[in-house]
């Protein structure tokens, strides 16, 4: 039998030292069951104990694939505890088990079921490996805590995001706001794990669900009296266009963070008339820089970065982040770091005083004979025109001008796509200038966004 290394004092104790004090407040409801702080370390406890029987701790790299339960949190706690290096894992992850494990080097895998009677069952699996990741080797030697996100990327070849947990947890140490907030954003996404850390390290709640379908999530808000709801602007139009909003009791809604995509100002000008009591926020974050603190200009899509432990730049246009919560770097990619550790964020911004307004990604834009369309800027009129449910903009290429400007749509109701061109261009007439005026328009049933609740555009990042 293997030795067994001792558990390595964890960097900020202050972590569990504050959970311990939450004791019977509820940490976690999951399947209608309700999780205390006090119940969520005794699994931190369970976890730890098992860890040490396999030597798992500093250098041991885990896949956990589960969801925002007790366990699969117990779980990422004591690995966080115990030095180890977490692959979060979800079942709507983009990438593959198999392709994450062998990028990750993970010598350990653990995943949750969950039973009939609302309870969960774990698996752990594995043997120790080497590493040769210099990432991943410098993590063991300092003996520090990992995180490990992978995204498919714009050529669907997945990037490993590799982050110490002693940098990006220190943002957590000063107490937020103790909330209800809904678990909508997955933990194998640097929102979820956001979210999660946010909400247990200021002793809230955190509600899961079984699906984000708008009624589903709305009657969680209304069963549990959330307080926050984490989104994307893509979910919020879903919201709206499905009415569900209107079939629940959503009183106790107060703050709506929006991210990870441009918000088409007219879907927030249709939040705010229908949901008035409650604030809407712009977040912003990557997985690559973390989630900054943010502040919105009130009823528009102009943010200003607030908070302590990152600087902004944009250089042509562009938005670039130093940031104490910055990844190490990608496991099986070139990093976008500058010599000074400026981060290329690849997002297009305008620039008012202290508030930035984000574009879109540069992967995104479309060039049309040299003239710069961003793809959310044509969605946000599409998405004024009646009987658009949903749209999703995106270059094709055309041999005169190199690219022309293609829509594909999801419609309210059915109508022929003749009439429905007709419609579109005197719609759009006084609203976009002709070389953004969608040439090629094609009608869709599919659903027009990925896992991440983000909008899907051909030859673009769907995570």
């Amino acid at each position: 039998m293997a030795e067994q290394r001792p558990p390595v004092p964890f960097a900020a104790p202050w972590l569990f030292d504050r959970l311990a004090t939450f004791g019977d407040t509820i940490a976690l409801v999951h399947n209608g069951r309700l999780i205390s702080y006090r119940t969520l370390l005794q699994r931190v406890d369970d976890w730890d104990s098992q860890l040490a029987r396999s030597n798992i701790g500093p250098g041991s790299v885990v896949v956990l694939e589960g969801t925002t339960s007790a366990g699969a949190v117990g779980l990422l706690l004591a690995l966080i505890r115990r030095g180890a290096i977490t692959v979060p894992l979800t079942p709507q992850a983009p990438v593959a088990r198999e392709t994450i494990a062998v990028l990750a080097e993970a010598s350990w895998q653990a995943s949750f079921q969950s039973t009939r009677d609302g309870d969960e069952t774990a698996t752990l699996v594995g043997a120790p490996r080497a590493l040769t990741a210099p990432l991943l080797q410098r993590l063991a030697q300092q003996q520090h805590p990992g995180l490990v996100l992978f995204s498919s990327g714009s050529t669907g070849t997945p990037k490993g995001v590799v982050h110490d947990c002693v940098a990006l947890l220190a943002k957590f140490e000063r107490p937020g706001k103790c909330k209800t907030t809904l678990s909508f954003l997955l933990f194998d996404h640097i929102g979820g794990v956001d979210t999660l850390f946010n909400t247990l390290s200021s002793g809230g709640t955190l509600v899961t669900i079984p699906s984000r379908d708008p009624d589903t999530v709305c009657a969680a808000i209304a069963a549990h009296r959330v307080h926050t709801l984490p989104t994307s602007p893509t979910f919020l139009n879903m919201l709206l266009m499905s009415g569900a909003h209107q079939r629940h009791d959503l009183s106790s809604l107060r703050l709506v963070a929006y991210g990870t995509e441009p918000m088409p100002a007219s879907v927030l000008e249709r939040l705010r008339e229908s949901m008035p009591q409650v604030k809407l926020l712009q977040t912003y974050g990557l997985s690559e820089t973390g989630v900054l603190r943010t502040r919105s200009r009130e009823g528009t899509l102009w943010m200003q970065m607030t908070g302590e432990g990152y600087q902004t730049q944009v250089r042509d246009g562009v938005l670039w982040i130093r940031a104490a919560t910055s990844m190490l770097g990608y496991l099986n990619a070139p990093d976008r770091f500058d010599a000074e550790g400026w981060f290329c964020t690849e997002d297009a911004v305008e620039v008012d005083g202290d508030y930035l307004r984000i574009l879109g990604r540069t992967s995104d834009l479309i060039n049309v004979g040299g003239r710069k369309v961003y793809p959310a800027e044509v969605e946000e009129v599409l998405l004024d025109l009646p009987n658009v449910r949903d749209v999703a903009v995106f270059g094709r290429p055309n041999p005169l001008t190199g690219q022309i400007v293609a829509a594909r749509i999801n419609l309210a109701s059915p109508e022929s796509l003749d009439q429905f061109k007709r419609r579109m261009r005197q719609f759009c007439r006084d609203r976009l200038p002709p070389y953004k005026m969608p040439v090629h328009v094609e009608f869709t049933d599919a659903d027009q966004f990925g896992a991440r609740m983000k909008k899907k555009r051909d030859g673009a990042a769907t995570s």
